[in-house]
């Protein structure tokens, strides 16, 4: 490897910010890509080559370039994580059983993070006692996670949704914002919130 693709690799990897639990997919991501500018995403494919009694030199050489390899792989990834976890992962000897563990956890954890973020969205009812603004920027804050953590919802659902969550004493504008011929976006919605609530007020 060059001198000047070393430093590239290294300004790169500085850039990397640290894993410290949360949003793994996008720093996976990232790491992906630093390690395929290194030429090592094999590595996390690729098992180790056998040892035999009766190998070739080639077989030999080609398990020296692997282990290597697999060195250069494995340090890039735990270097990439906050302290915490790079003290957990240290003992993990191979750079895929590393990788493995990691998706194994984490991947489950950011599972596990969508379906609350969605079910917090489904579960939200906008009651009468608040204001009803304050309880709308609740509800965008919570799809503000569904981006966070590349959930997709489409807009008009969302506006639906939201529309359906409006208390029984907002039944008459529900309706009407139900029946409205034009499209409306998240913050045309909060406007027509905002006007009602002043009126209702």
């Amino acid at each position: 490897m060059s001198g000047e693709m070393v430093k590239e690799i290294t300004s790169r990897f500085a850039k990397l910010e640290k894993f410290e639990g949360a949003d793994f997919r996008r720093w996976q991501k990232k790491m992906q890509f630093l390690l395929t500018t290194m030429k090592l995403m094999y590595l996390l494919s690729t098992p180790r080559p056998d040892e035999s009694d009766e190998e070739i030199m080639e077989h030999a050489r080609l398990r020296s370039k692997w282990d290597n390899d697999d060195l250069m792989c494995r340090d890039p990834i735990l270097n990439g994580m906050f302290d915490v976890l790079f003290d957990v992962y240290n003992s993990v000897e191979w750079a895929k059983e590393l990788w493995d563990k990691l998706e194994a956890k984490y991947m489950a954890d950011d599972a596990s993070r969508k379906k609350f973020h969605v079910s917090n969205f489904n579960n939200y009812k906008i009651v009468d006692t608040r204001p009803i603004m304050e309880q709308f920027h609740e509800i965008l804050r919570i799809l503000g996670q569904f981006t966070k953590h590349n959930i997709s919802m489409d807009e008009t659902f969302s506006i639906s949704s939201i529309i359906d969550k409006l208390p029984s004493s907002w039944q008459d504008f529900r309706h009407t914002l139900k029946h409205k011929k034009e499209d409306m976006n998240l913050n045309e919605l909060g406007s027509h919130l905002r006007i009602e609530e002043s009126i209702q007020a």
